[in-house]
């Protein structure tokens, strides 16, 4: 993640979510939880939400929005967006109150040993993006308009996905 200069234009780097080319594989929720040094499940920052009945698998993350419905919702103030434009949850300001998981319209965070968890873009190395061998997910610098159309697009498939449901009130559980 990070804000770029590119021709005269600021563009930011991010996670870009190509639905149509993810197979549901999960290679991405794997390696996510070994980045935090343990093939663990729990611990995925990453999640791939799918739909049997639709034929669709869709990788959810954080999109580290401009102005996080998150952030906002925050009582402590424990998330806020960096300077380089990465939304970062302080753990030592989270109470767990999982205000943030409710406000959220991707349903990106989720609730982990009394803390709240979420995409933290691995300092800049997403290894989802690394590991993903179909290339549904990809590091791509974008404008913050191609940024929006793109959320509005993965918003549009998870109501689809959901049956209509407010994505942030999704339990993106193991399916």
């Amino acid at each position: 993640m990070g804000l770029l200069n590119q021709g005269g234009r600021e563009v930011e780097q991010m996670i870009w979510v190509e639905p149509g080319k993810c197979t549901g594989c999960r290679i991405c929720e794997m390696i996510c939880s070994f980045r935090d040094a343990t093939f663990n499940p729990a611990a995925y920052r990453v999640k791939v939400v799918k739909n049997e009945e639709e034929g669709i698998d869709l990788p959810i993350l954080c999109f580290h929005c401009p102005d996080p419905a998150c952030a906002s919702a925050c009582p402590t103030g424990a998330i806020e967006r960096d300077p380089s434009g990465v939304v970062r949850i302080d753990p030592a300001l989270c109470s767990g109150c999982q205000a943030c998981l409710e406000e959220c319209p991707y349903g990106a965070i989720r609730s982990l040993k009394d803390q709240v968890c979420k995409c933290h873009f691995c300092g800049g190395d997403p290894l989802c993006v690394k590991w993903c061998p179909t290339g549904a997910l990809s590091l791509k610098a974008a404008s913050f308009a191609e940024m929006e159309e793109n959320r509005k697009k993965i918003q549009s498939l998870l109501k689809q996905i959901t049956n209509g449901r407010m994505a942030g009130r999704v339990k993106l559980e193991k399916t």
